[in-house]
């Protein structure tokens, strides 16, 4: 059987356990994720890369809860970090420091050294003024920086224009056609090893072929490098693999890996494949909880007000993103159009506009659908809105992840004038 969100007897449930339940012990809005599913998800990536060397290393971006990635050490999963919060949750959380890979275009100085003192696997590199930098930092540290450069090969992803990386007019990488001559300065540098080459194109890729082209560049792009005398360690392609958020079933990794594995055929066996997946690893083993606090109609618009807002889940408001949105419990009440909205005072808090949902009821308890991935990690204190709890259904049991805020916890770091 599946895991993750299914219905018994009309009730949406987790694994087999009561939403309503959880609901009435935690409160609203109130994050519940399936721990079942994440290690299904993580299992299929398993499975799919079997015949390679490979590493599946977690993006924690798309969700850092500390009891998932626990989880995820156990199963052997690296982590892929982009700033010194998630270096330090990764360490805490168990990662050995040799699985994590540190990403992002802006890493600090600070953050550079934390990384070295961990003794980090590799540095997603963003640029060779970065590779300097490390470089200066790791021989004065009497360290050695392992070094993967993210190219950008100007593929278009097909995505979000808000969450593609991979185009010539993105922030991220280097130029693909300019790589072999800054690797070549690279290595020349002191306290510095060239481990590899990484790419990632963008979030939320439902059409594989942009993947395919881009593992087929950065395979050759390190052809010539290991031709050059380069002793390259791995090859690094991200992650980015979409979620249908429809529920009606998107790629998946054995799908990914058809796509991959031919375009880096011939590579020595030596080198690692790794990939750094976020959104398909843990969005759908999560939903948003929330009650309905009011119905209202305006002039024959309908608007469904629940007490999660846009603080909770920002994705609608930020990318109009799609999310599912069902009662937990189905009455069999007619269906009509409405807006579900938060009560954050901002027009941009909505969650659904034009909605076909059944006329639900100040009271009910209605499930925003795949909401494990930037959800809570993305979530904020705007109107003065504590952050939500996180709950996890593992063997059976709901079990308290993160305990809802409290003002006092919004007003800690505040110093009296």
């Amino acid at each position: 059987m599946s895991a993750g969100f299914a219905r018994t007897g009309g009730e949406l449930r987790c694994d087999g356990v009561s939403l309503v339940a959880a609901a009435e012990q935690f409160g609203t809005p109130l994050y519940v994720y399936s721990a079942a599913w994440v290690e299904q998800a993580y299992r299929a990536y398993d499975a799919a890369f079997a015949a390679v060397p490979h590493r599946v290393c977690y993006a924690l971006k798309a969700n850092s809860n500390g009891a998932l990635l626990r989880r995820l050490v156990r199963l052997g999963a690296g982590a892929d970090i982009v700033s010194g919060g998630e270096l330090a949750a990764a360490l805490r959380a168990g990662f050995p420091a040799e699985r994590i890979v540190f990403s992002g275009v802006g890493k600090t100085e600070a953050e550079l050294q934390a990384g070295l003192d961990a003794g980090i696997g590799e540095f997603n590199a963003e640029s060779e003024e970065e590779i300097r930098r490390l470089s200066a930092l790791a021989a004065r540290s009497g360290r050695t920086a392992r070094v993967t450069l993210r190219v950008n090969p100007d593929i278009d992803p097909r995505s979000h224009p808000y969450i593609s990386t991979g185009l010539r007019e993105n922030k991220f990488g280097v130029d693909l056609a300019l790589a072999p001559e800054l690797l070549r300065r690279a290595r020349a540098l002191p306290a510095i090893e060239v481990a590899g080459v990484q790419c990632h194109i963008g979030s939320q890729m439902t059409d594989l072929e942009p993947v395919g082209e881009a593992a087929k560049a950065v395979a050759g792009l390190s052809r010539q490098l290991l031709a050059e005398g380069f002793a390259l360690r791995s090859i690094d392609l991200g992650g980015g693999l979409g979620v249908d958020y429809t529920g009606e079933g998107g790629p998946d990794p054995r799908a990914l890996a058809a796509c991959i594995l031919p375009a880096i055929a011939g590579l020595p066996r030596k080198m690692l494949l790794m990939l750094e997946p976020g959104r398909s690893l843990v969005a759908p083993a999560g939903v948003l909880l929330a009650r309905v606090l009011y119905v209202k109609e305006n002039r024959g618009k309908r608007f469904v007000i629940l007490d999660a807002g846009m603080n909770d889940l920002l994705r609608p408001a930020l990318y109009e993103a799609f999310h599912r949105i069902e009662p937990v419990i189905e009455r069999g009440r007619p269906r009509s159009e409405a807006d579900v909205v938060g009560p954050v005072c901002e027009t941009g808090d909505f969650f659904a506009r034009g909605r076909l949902l059944e006329d639900v009821q100040p009271g009910d308890l209605v499930a925003v659908r795949d909401a494990g991935a930037y959800g809570f990690s993305m979530a904020s204190n705007y109107n003065l809105r504590p952050r939500a709890a996180e709950v996890l259904v593992e063997a059976g049991e709901l079990r308290l992840a993160r305990r809802r805020e409290t003002f006092a916890d919004l007003v800690a770091a505040e110093l009296d004038a």
